[in-house]
């Protein structure tokens, strides 16, 4: 008998590859047959599945996986976007990331991926009044992930957080659609002011390795942020800013960077 195909998996293209990369990974690796099907091929739809990862990830003897899995269910049922954006993310991951083969490695594998979702879980109880619950979803997410997203923060879609060790993005940053950033990134303030204090990162933008930009500054589209650069102004859109403190030093080389990922400098 030909095993069955979760429910609604050929109406989502998405989930139905991550469903064959999944029979698949069983085939070639049976001793993970098991985490793969609680993981994926148990659940009907990818929403269901993510619910499953952020509460098997996150609980703890101080909150169980049936709360964790009761809230993101909510959160999934409740705001389509969260599905919408998760798959987006998916999508933006694979296509940057030269070390990501297939669909079912973020959901499985890849923190940045899997702390970005939860983050957006928290940003959802988040605006809907329950700000102590996602204070420790965001703590949570920082003990298991090593990521630091507050949840009042606003993330657009279609990110990539290549490697995510000490990720932190703070209180009042807004990052647009199809950023990239890889470890080490900060979106801070620049001293205990409160209000509005940091930064807003519009579409498109690549930020390298290290980089920190910081204060209530505007980063323009499709701009570079060199490894290592600290960002104290503004910088206009489809440049490449690098040093400390940075500096333009170019265009950006490109219409894309977030999407070709291209991190090298010029002459």
């Amino acid at each position: 008998m030909p095993e069955r195909k979760p429910r609604f998996a050929t109406l989502d293209p998405v989930w139905a590859r991550i469903c064959d990369e999944a029979r698949q990974a069983v085939r070639d690796e049976p001793l993970l047959g098991g985490v793969i099907h609680n993981s994926l091929l148990h659940h009907p739809t990818m929403e269901r599945a993510l619910a499953f990862r952020f509460a098997v990830k996150l609980s703890s003897a101080e909150i169980s996986e049936q709360i964790l899995r009761e809230i993101a269910d909510e959160a999934y049922a409740a705001d389509l976007w969260l599905g919408e954006a998760a798959r987006a993310d998916l999508v933006a991951v694979h296509e940057r990331d030269p070390a990501c083969h297939r669909f079912l490695q973020p959901i499985l594998y890849f923190k940045g991926y899997q702390a970005v979702q939860a983050y957006r879980v928290g940003h959802w109880l988040w605006n809907r009044g329950r700000p102590d619950m996602a204070s420790f979803i965001q703590m949570r997410v920082s003990e298991v992930f090593g990521v630091d997203i507050h949840p009042a923060a606003r993330i657009g879609k279609g990110i990539m957080i290549d490697h995510a060790h000490s990720i932190v993005i703070g209180e009042t940053a807004v990052v647009g659609d199809n950023v990239s950033m890889l470890h080490s990134v900060t979106l801070g303030g620049t001293g205990k002011e409160d209000g509005d204090r940091h930064p807003k990162i519009s579409d498109g933008v690549l930020i390298g390795a290290g980089a920190k930009v910081l204060g209530n500054i505007r980063i323009g589209r499709c701009t570079r942020i060199a490894a290592g650069s600290v960002v104290l102004s503004d910088v206009p859109a489809c440049k490449t800013v690098a040093g400390v403190p940075a500096r333009i030093v170019g265009e950006a080389g490109c219409d894309q960077p977030a999407l070709s990922m291209d991190q090298l400098l010029g002459e």
